[in-house]
């Protein structure tokens, strides 16, 4: 067998705020021993309710933020080993997608400058074969030399996000990270860009990471998914499965919160009552377990590993032992 594209074992990422001449300094456990893999060429889910820290997995990978500790190997190479120079040639394979498209573009820039940016910074060809490029690499994600000769104000939130997944694949990655990509984005326009992604993935064989809270898309797309919930996976598993037969209660209960078309058809599920509890103090045993009506003393006591199940996922629940 071959060795993962990307593999986690253990990654911590820790954020110390506060402090000062009287105040005292506190730690938030934005990641918290998260582990897992992605096989080149696959599509991987990772969905979780708002800061349940999936944003900040995302960039302790890349190391904008860089790990409190763990691991994080992409193509066998320990990232964390790795120095600014080293690190040059790994940022063309392993590309991100962020959340705002207009908050990542420059608006200074036509757009078409920005996609051909990105052959410059690793000195792919000359001008004119980077304007060539970066025109043919718009087209591949429908937009026109017309637009792509515009200003990020002047396109829509769609062909925003279009402009900077051309940017983003034109450097041919090995990995895409998309961080909530389609989040500001109107409905219908969101089908659009995930039937984008899924056609570009297939022609392109590009490896995806897609972070979100929607969970209808991520089934949509990924063949695989992670749940997370404050800064730990609670759930692994293949798409069908999870979502068909939800093991762990927080999993169940984000699948009993997907819309359906009639809902006094559904059967009673799960619903998480409360909040999720606060990353400065979580409490002890299971995080979850404040918010399960199912919970025991022991899930209040002792916090449950990750553990292969009969059917083959992971999860994180002393009741599926």
């Amino acid at each position: 067998m071959t060795a993962p594209l990307l593999q986690l074992d253990e990654l911590r990422l820790h954020f110390d705020i506060g402090g000062g001449l009287f105040a005292r300094r506190h730690r938030i456990q934005a990641v918290d021993g998260v582990s897992f893999s992605l096989e080149a060429g696959e599509a991987f889910g990772l969905v979780g309710e708002s800061g349940c820290g999936k944003s900040s997995l995302a960039k302790a990978i890349l190391h904008l933020h860089r790990p409190s500790g763990g691991k994080v190997a992409f193509d066998g190479t320990d990232l964390g080993a790795l120095g600014p120079e080293q690190w040059r040639p790994l940022r063309r394979r392993i590309q991100y997608v962020f959340q705002d498209p207009l908050a990542a573009l420059d608006p200074r820039m036509t757009v078409v400058d920005q996609v051909a940016e990105a052959l410059a910074i690793h000195g792919i060809g000359d001008r004119a074969a980077q304007q060539a490029r970066a025109f043919s690499q718009l087209e591949l994600v429908g937009l026109s030399h017309e637009q792509g000769r515009k200003y990020p104000h002047a396109l829509s939130g769609g062909q925003r996000q279009r402009a900077v997944l051309a940017r983003a694949l034109v450097l041919e990655p090995d990995l895409l990270i998309c961080d909530e990509p389609l989040s500001a984005l109107d409905v219908s326009i969101q089908a659009q860009v995930v039937n984008l992604l899924v056609e570009l993935r297939e022609r392109l064989k590009v490896t995806l990471l897609f972070i979100s809270h929607d969970l209808s898309l991520v089934r949509h797309l990924c063949s695989r998914v992670a749940v997370m919930y404050s800064s730990r996976i609670v759930e692994l598993g293949h798409a069908d499965a999870l979502f068909d037969r939800p093991r762990h209660p927080y999993t169940r209960a984000l699948v009993a919160a997907i819309p359906v078309p009639e809902p006094r058809e559904r059967e009673p599920e799960l619903i998480a009552s409360g909040e999720p509890p606060s990353l400065l103090n979580p409490p002890p045993g299971c995080r979850f377990h404040t918010r399960c009506p199912a919970a025991t003393a022991q899930c209040r006591a002792e916090a449950p590993p990750l553990i292969p199940l009969a059917d083959g996922r992971l999860a994180a629940c002393h009741l599926e032992r």
